[in-house]
């Protein structure tokens, strides 16, 4: 079941009636900057959790020497 034409009307005729005309740019740019800062901090958190697999890997690797490498794993 999809959306139709008259429901879309609908939709924008009862968001203008409720913020106004003058309200939906600044709520548009509110939600963008929004957007924004979240993928910004979704980037750093999986940064941040790649940085510390690899960390974990040569702090496994320092431990064990017996284990192979990850970079030897993939040249093999």
């Amino acid at each position: 079941m999809s959306i139709g034409f008259t429901e879309v009307c609908l939709i924008i005729l009862f968001v203008l009636l409720i913020f106004g005309a003058k309200r939906i740019p600044e709520l548009a740019r509110a939600l963008g900057r929004a957007s924004y800062e979240f993928k910004k901090a979704k980037k750093e958190i999986a940064e941040e959790g790649r940085e510390l697999v690899a960390e974990a890997e040569k702090t496994a690797q320092k431990q064990d020497p017996a284990l192979p490498a990850k970079d030897e794993e993939k040249h093999e």
